[in-house]
């Protein structure tokens, strides 16, 4: 029985034998099956509701599978599309993937295979379903850690206590910092952030607390600061750790009495906000080497949550990567990228990401670019990360084409050839075999024809 969690699934089929059967085994599995008997009545029964896997014989009368694929991706359907036929070849099973289905299955079909992929395809199902089992705000994951991170958020939101969000670089905590604000009794409230480390000393003061007419040279009226912009809301500090010992004492007063003194003003004003903060340096050394104050740190970590980089939850990347893509489509005027190959999606997770969510989203947006379609292979991903330690043969070659599954073998092909710039006799070094075989194996895939 497959562990994943019941979710509801149409099969269509002509042949009224399987359609009954396989949707039988998916019951008996957990999952909520329905069944059509051609592609016209499938698009009209997604029209009416919502599924999150679709599995579609490939030759029906009227509507064909492949017809039907394209069908259903024209008109907004994302889950996860799974092709079975009793008719299957390499050429049929290549071109149901390129219009828009994620897998291909040939009948006779085994009950434990079909159990297997059914689940496989379900992890990768589009994020907007997803997103509602795991997510904050605009953040998303189902790691254990980020649960935890999701938890500590919901906690403090309704309090007015201040709250000190660290993380490395690129793992969200303006997200956070915003649902701390949204999820608050001041979310009608402004939302006000301020980058520290993105502005000199003197800008940063006059930006925070504002300033008075003739306080410095270019001073010609009043201006209201950051802090009394925010009032009824939220100040999120990013970067907090960057500001100099000077301006730490003036925020320390803020935070305190809640009020500010505009540069060249006598007479502090009173401001009703809350204070977020995040920095990606550590602060108790910071304090260490005299390059913080301790009693500041005091003061804004009265509540701390403590964001893990993206390698800590390698787990979640297939979810981030969908967000990722759902964004893409929601901006994108042209070919709609639909999901990572497999082995895509393996690449990506073994990945160490420096950079985290950030570096993950932008490397989905150029692969998206130059995969130019709906699917995006392991050849369009930047060189790093289809070959970590620069040996010229990657993961995406030699281990991929030894794991016997016709798709990663398509895939590990496809990478090699990719790494060798065309050359098919680099190609065949780098996943092992010899010239001739790999001149067989392209031709069976329907990659182009032997030299």
């Amino acid at each position: 029985m497959s562990s994943a969690p019941g979710r509801r699934i149409l099969v269509v089929d002509d042949d009224r034998t399987f359609r009954l059967s396989t949707a039988e085994l998916l019951r008996q599995d957990g999952h909520d099956a329905e069944v059509a008997a051609d592609a016209s009545e499938a698009v009209e029964r997604l029209a009416a509701g919502t599924f999150d896997l679709v599995l579609l014989d490939m030759r029906m009368p009227g509507m064909d599978g492949l017809t039907a694929v394209e069908v259903l991706r024209t008109r907004g359907l994302r889950a996860p599309i799974l092709m079975i036929s009793g008719f299957g070849t390499i050429d049929t099973a290549v071109e149901s993937l390129h219009r828009g289905a994620d897998h291909f299955l040939a009948k006779p079909v085994d009950p434990d295979v079909l159990s297997a992929k059914v689940a496989e395809l379900l992890e990768r199902r589009p994020a907007e379903e997803r997103v509602r089992e795991g997510a904050l705000g605009a953040m998303v994951g189902h790691a254990r850690v980020m649960r935890e991170v999701f938890d500590a958020i919901r906690r403090v939101a309704p309090t007015e206590t201040t709250v000190l969000i660290t993380g490395e670089t690129g793992t969200g905590k303006e997200l956070l910092a915003r649902a701390v604000h949204d999820l608050s009794e001041r979310a009608a409230g402004p939302f006000v952030p301020v980058n520290c480390a993105a502005l000199a000393e003197g800008v940063l003061e006059s930006e925070l607390f504002g300033h008075v007419r003739g306080a410095f040279t270019g001073a010609v009226s009043d201006r209201k600061g950051l802090f009394a912009a925010a009032v009824g809301g939220t100040i999120f500090l990013d970067e907090v750790g960057d500001v100099s010992l000077a301006l730490q004492q003036r925020l320390l007063r803020v935070i305190q009495e809640r009020e500010v003194v505009p540069v060249g003003a006598v007479r502090p004003e009173r401001v009703d906000v809350r204070v977020v903060a995040a920095t990606h340096r550590n602060l108790e050394e910071e304090i260490h080497r005299g390059r913080f104050r301790e009693d500041l740190y005091y003061r804004l970590n009265v509540y701390r949550v403590d964001v893990p980089p993206l390698r800590a939850r390698a787990s979640d990347i297939p979810l981030l990567v969908e967000a990722a893509l759902a964004r893409l489509r929601q901006r994108s005027t042209g070919s709609r990228p639909a999901a990572f190959s497999p082995l895509a999606m393996r690449l990506l997770r073994s990945h160490a990401w420096p950079g985290n969510v950030r570096e993950l989203f932008s490397v989905v947006e150029s692969a998206a670019i130059r995969a130019g379609g709906p699917r995006i292979e392991a050849q369009h991903l930047p060189a790093p990360i289809r070959d970590p330690e620069g040996r010229g043969s990657s993961i995406a070659t030699e281990e991929r084409y030894r794991a016997g599954d016709p798709e990663s073998e398509r895939e590990a092909i496809l990478a090699a050839l990719d790494e060798a710039d065309g050359s098919r006799s680099r190609a065949a070094d780098l996943l092992g075999m010899s010239r001739t075989t790999l001149w067989r194996r392209m031709k069976e895939f329907g990659l182009g024809e032997g030299e």
